[in-house]
Order: C-alpha cells, then sequence, then structure tokens
C-alpha cells in the first residue's frame, strides 16, 4: 500500500480552516492533524490550501455520438486540471441513453479513459418507463428527465408518464425546467419580427422567466403529490427560489436545487461581446437573477453548484440565433471561478467547499466521498490562492478548444489534483494512468 504525506497546507473542510497535515494510506486518508509521520513521499502545502475534489452533478461529456465535440477522456483530463475529481455525466449523447445496456457501455467505456471519478444518468423519455424503473440507485446517481427541449427522444411532456415516473421512481429525478409552449411561442413571435437574424440578446427573452417558473413549479408539484426526491438543476430566475426552502437541514429535504457558473457569473449585459458563446439552456439571464441566485446559494435556498459543461465546437457556435447550439466548456474553471468570487468578498471558501463537495455528496447519498476525513477515498485538490493567471486558449484541456473565460484573469490556480490517493495532476503536468472510479451511492 502506497503512502503520502501532504504537510503543512490551510486544510479547508466541513465550516473550519486550519493548517495541519493528511497522511493518505492507498487510496483513502488515514489521517488528519497536527503531527507530522515520516514518510519519504510527500507534497509541501505550505502556502496552500486544501480542499475536498469538487464533485459536478452535471456535466456532458458527449460520447458516445457527439464526440467531435468532446470524450470522456478529454473532458475529464480538463476537469482534473480544475479541481474536479468527480462528475456526473448526462444521457442526451447519441443514442441517448434511454436503456440500461447503453447505460452499462458508458459506465464501460469510463472505466477504460476516465481522468476522474464518474457516475452517468439514466435517461427518460415518453416510453422508456419500464427501463428507467429497472435503474440500481446504489450504482447510478439518478434519473435525467428533460422538462424542456431536449435532444432526440428525451423531451418528457405526456402528463401521463410524469406522473407514472414521479409517483414510482425510487430514486433522485433530476430535472432541466423550461415549458416547451411557451418558448415555442416566445421563438414564433421573434421570427416574426426578425426572421433568422434574432439577436443573441433575446435568448433569455425567448427562454424567458415565465418558461422557467412554470416547468419547475409543475416539477416541485408532481414531487410534493407523490413524495418524490427531485433535484431541479440550473436555476436561472430569481422567482423560482421561492420554490425552494432553506428552513430544512440537506438531509431532510425531498426537493433540492442546483446553481450552475454561468449563472453565477454572466448576465445578459455580456451577450454583447460574448454572444452564443455564453447561448446556455435555461439562458444567462438579468443581473438581479445573478445576485439572487447567489445569495439563495449563501442562504441554504440552493443547495449544490454545478456547471452543466456542455461543449460544442466553435464551428457550430459561430452561427446566427437558432443554429447555435446551446451550452459551453466550463469545467476547467469552475473552481477558479468561484475562488475568484471568494477573492471579491462574494462568498466564503468555506462556503464554496460546501456547496461544491460537501453538499453534492450530502444530496445524493455519496458514499465515502466530498469530506476530508479519515477512512474516506482521498479526492483532494491543493490550490494555491494567490497566483494570478489569464486564461488562453493554449492551456485550455478541452476538446472543442475554447472557453467562455478567454481572456479573464483569475487570482487562484490548482496546483495540484489527487483521485483516489494518487496524483493525477501536479503544476500542469497529468498522470499517465487513469485513477477515475465508479461513485456509489446510498438507497433513498
Amino acid at each position: 500500500m502506497t503512502e503520502m504525506l501532504i504537510s503543512n497546507a490551510t486544510i479547508v473542510n466541513e465550516g473550519k480552516k486550519f493548517i495541519g497535515n493528511v497522511l493518505i494510506k492507498g487510496e483513502k486518508i488515514a489521517y488528519i492533524g497536527k503531527e507530522t509521520p515520516e514518510h519519504s513521499d510527500k507534497i509541501d502545502g505550505t502556502g496552500l490550501h486544501l480542499l475536498p475534489g469538487v464533485i459536478d452533478d452535471q456535466v456532458h461529456f458527449r460520447e458516445p455520438g457527439l464526440t467531435h465535440k468532446a470524450e470522456i477522456e478529454t473532458e475529464s483530463k480538463a476537469a482534473i486540471a480544475g479541481g474536479t475529481t468527480s462528475f456526473m455525466e448526462m444521457p442526451n449523447t447519441v443514442p441517448n441513453t434511454l436503456t440500461q445496456d447503453l447505460l452499462q457501455d458508458k459506465y464501460d467505456r469510463a472505466a477504460e479513459c476516465s481522468y476522474a471519478n464518474y457516475s452517468f444518468y439514466m435517461g427518460a423519455s415518453n416510453d422508456n418507463i419500464e427501463e428507467v424503473l429497472k435503474t440500481d440507485p446504489t450504482q447510478v446517481c439518478g434519473v435525467k428527465v428533460f422538462m424542456g427541449s431536449s435532444t432526440g427522444n428525451m423531451l418528457v411532456d405526456k402528463a401521463e408518464v410524469l406522473e407514472q415516473l414521479f409517483s414510482q421512481c425510487d430514486m433522485l429525478i433530476a430535472t432541466h425546467c423550461e415549458d416547451e409552449a411557451t418558448i415555442r411561442a416566445n421563438a414564433a413571435a421573434a421570427r416574426e419580427k426578425y426572421g433568422e437574424n434574432v439577436p443573441i440578446a433575446h435568448h433569455p427573452i425567448l427562454r424567458s422567466h415565465e418558461a422557467c417558473y412554470r416547468s419547475s413549479s409543475m416539477a416541485v408539484e408532481l414531487a410534493t403529490k407523490h413524495n418524490s426526491r427531485l433535484h431541479i438543476l440550473h436555476i436561472s430566475t430569481a422567482k423560482e427560489l421561492e420554490l425552494f426552502t432553506n428552513k430544512k437541514a440537506l438531509e431532510d429535504k425531498n426537493i433540492t436545487a442546483e446553481a450552475c457558473i454561468h449563472h453565477l457569473w454572466f448576465t445578459d449585459e455580456d451577450y454583447a461581446k460574448k454572444g452564443t458563446h455564453i447561448k446556455w439552456n435555461p439562458a444567462v439571464k438579468m443581473r438581479q437573477d445573478r445576485d439572487a441566485i447567489l445569495e439563495a446559494v449563501k442562504d441554504n435556498t440552493i443547495d449544490v453548484i454545478a456547471t452543466d459543461h456542455a461543449p460544442h465546437s466553435l464551428e457550430e457556435k459561430s452561427n446566427l440565433y437558432f443554429q447555435a447550439p446551446s451550452g459551453g466548456p466550463l469545467i476547467q474553471h469552475s473552481l477558479v471561478a468561484l475562488l475568484e468570487l471568494v477573492a471579491q468578498g462574494k462568498i466564503t471558501l468555506e462556503h464554496v467547499v460546501q456547496k461544491t463537495s460537501h453538499d453534492v455528496a450530502r444530496c445524493f447519498g455519496l458514499q465515502k466521498r466530498g469530506f476530508i476525513r479519515e477512512g474516506y477515498f482521498a479526492d483532494l485538490v491543493l490550490v494555491d490562492l494567490n497566483k494570478p493567471w489569464l486564461v488562453e486558449r493554449k492551456d485550455l484541456h478541452y476538446k472543442c478548444g475554447w472557453s467562455p473565460f478567454e481572456g479573464t484573469n483569475f487570482s487562484s490556480a490548482v496546483e495540484t489534483t489527487i483521485i483516489n490517493g494518487n496524483i493525477a495532476f501536479d503544476k500542469g503536468v497529468f498522470a499517465d494512468d487513469r485513477y477515475g472510479q465508479r461513485l456509489t451511492f446510498s438507497e433513498l
């Protein structure tokens, strides 16, 4: 069994910061404290902060079928360069992940090539409820439901199917909530006025506050009716926040919510400069929405932070409004973007760790991950909070080769990422081996 000592780091964990040492034996953390055991394999953490690795509960790595945009290997590599040690990937690949066999194919592929720990959502459609109900909740992070525009056969818009899913599914249901009828009506009105030349600034008008709230409120109504475990992804409006509570401990919530990096960073004012590079679904909206979402993260109305990392090629994004796909690459810069908010005094480092690690583990029932605890998997990241750098295209690890953060100056940097007790990334250099493992979960 290999051993490694991280010494003199400022450990940030469970609401506390202290300088100490962490001993790793094999895959697990064996000791946390002030003592300094003698070991030949050492990492000097002096001046650095040691955090539990980021757990991203919403990514699109595009494999199979869309590998000109991204692959599990390339995007998991970008993930660990950014301090993300585990990811949960979405089912809108080609083919859509709508059967147990297709789901297993993704796990088999990740076992071959993933740099980070992994799980994959089972996808729901209007006609695969029997396959959905076969899913093992201890081996799969959740069931994904697109209650809005989607890829292929993944829009679930039949009331009877939604009732059946929410009443019978015994695992976490993660929803993309935008009302399709509202969006179609808004799109038709925009086409009548502009033809195909709809300005990108109209994206949050087409995919409006109303579209989000209608769909999210319907999901909450269904979950409340059937006592389902609901997790609403990428909240983008201030109005939706009234659907959630901070009056309960996370472990007691049946209905939880997620905020994404882009909705915490960009606003509709950025469309003029960034254009389709910040076209996401749901849309980036107004400054007051962004600010309200951050406050909801801080007061625990919103439970976790993720990326919705969803790469497209530059050629695809460089199109007129309706032809440019929604989504963009974020996972390499998610942690440093949040650390920038820390540097600006908008959120504490302890709360960032809570929302990107601790509460993701709690929300999904992850087994022995998400905390710096003895006996837990050693998924860790060392960051330098005083290392300014500029995001440049040459330093990106995404297969798509671009980032909406290009030209941004960050004041913090990821130094070292440890996956299951192994140094996977260190000062810009990747290990030759892949250390990612399949995530496992507690039953509801």
